[in-house]
């Protein structure tokens, strides 16, 4: 497996049950409704995450103000980051973030730098599952594999942006198999569902959020987990299989692990007391009922980082994004 991939597995797995002392209380509070910034379209991950965190903090009273949910997909994902950029010293937005605010970057050369934000916390960890049609008779990653390579033309695989995590992970799969894949990036993981249902793709590599009532009803079967672990929830979730039953793409020979961050920035320059607040809310929100069902029903990874530890873990695995995008050939120059 290439190094970079290792290492972001290992780095993630070791750093999954970190967690910080709880801060003072914060002496400041929101004074109107607070925007949840989204840098995806509407029904992926994110925006789905976004949405259970709304509901769960308006029914458990974790804040006097509302929140609404902010989408800002365009630009791939451009738009949320540079609204956040230029927003400095407002504690009435923050960003849910994952891998982006590594790659794109790099890929498109926007003037963006996760530094320039205020680190809150990490609240999970995603993981990614290969994905394809039931109607399809490939039913084991080995069987998939030998049919892509003998493809002609390339199956495509569906994904969520170009240069992005998704499309990282096909090209490790074809540098590991020697398999060649069509990458077809769509706008969010709902609509990469979607397409996969209606077999316009062979494939895709969505976050298990992203397939999961398509996979309950029966039309998508889970191939494999990138990651070095299998998924530890065993309730089950369609009539036969739990997240847990999934295998390992290890376990099916395809030695590729990758884990992405879920992670909450204010804007840069807010201050301490805004800073403190947020971290205490979100501490909250993981510590409701809300939050770890929509973690077991989304296969999320338990984690929480703040302070220190959070950043810790942002620098490096900064660096091994951009280990993984440099590998893949997906730097601009």
């Amino acid at each position: 497996m290439p190094n970079g991939l290792r290492e972001l597995g290992l780095l993630a797995s070791a750093l999954a049950g970190c967690a910080l002392a709880a801060p003072a209380a914060s002496a400041w509070e929101p004074n109107k409704s607070v925007e949840i910034v989204v840098a995806a379209g509407a029904g992926g991950a994110s925006d789905q995450m976004a949405r259970m965190m709304q509901a769960a903090i308006q029914k458990n009273n974790l804040m006097k103000q509302p929140m609404v949910v902010s989408l800002k997909g365009g630009a791939s994902g451009a738009e949320a980051l540079m609204y956040m950029k230029s927003n400095d010293g407002d504690a009435h937005k923050v960003l849910i973030a994952y891998s982006l605010i590594y790659m794109l970057p790099l890929s498109a050369k926007i003037p963006f730098n996760w530094r320039e934000l205020t680190p809150v916390s990490v609240i999970a960890l995603d993981q990614f599952v290969l994905w394809n049609n039931t109607t399809l008779p490939h039913k084991t990653v080995k069987e998939f594999v030998a049919a892509a390579k003998a493809a002609n033309p390339p199956f495509k695989m569906g994904g969520t942006g170009s240069k992005r995590e998704d499309h990282v992970l096909t090209v490790f799969m074809e540098k590991l198999t020697g398999a060649k894949f069509a990458y077809l990036p769509y706008r969010s993981g709902g609509e990469a569902a979607t397409q996969l249902v209606g077999n316009h793709t062979a494939s895709n590599v969505n976050n298990p959020s992203e397939n999961l009532e398509v996979w309950r009803a029966g039309q998508v079967r889970a191939l494999c987990v990138f990651d070095k672990e299998r998924i530890e929830y065993k309730t089950k979730v369609t009539d036969t299989q739990s997240w847990n039953d999934i295998p390992t793409c290890r376990e099916e020979g395809l030695d590729v692990q990758y884990l992405m961050l879920r992670a909450m920035f204010l804007p840069g320059k807010v201050t301490p007391d805004q800073t403190a607040f947020y971290i205490d809310l979100f501490r909250k929100l993981v510590q409701t009922g809300d939050f770890k069902d929509y973690m077991e029903k989304q296969a999320l990874k338990p984690v929480f980082l703040t302070g220190a530890d959070m950043v810790k873990f942002l620098e490096v695995d900064d660096k091994l994004n951009k280990d993984l995008m440099a590998e893949a050939g997906f730097v601009a120059n």
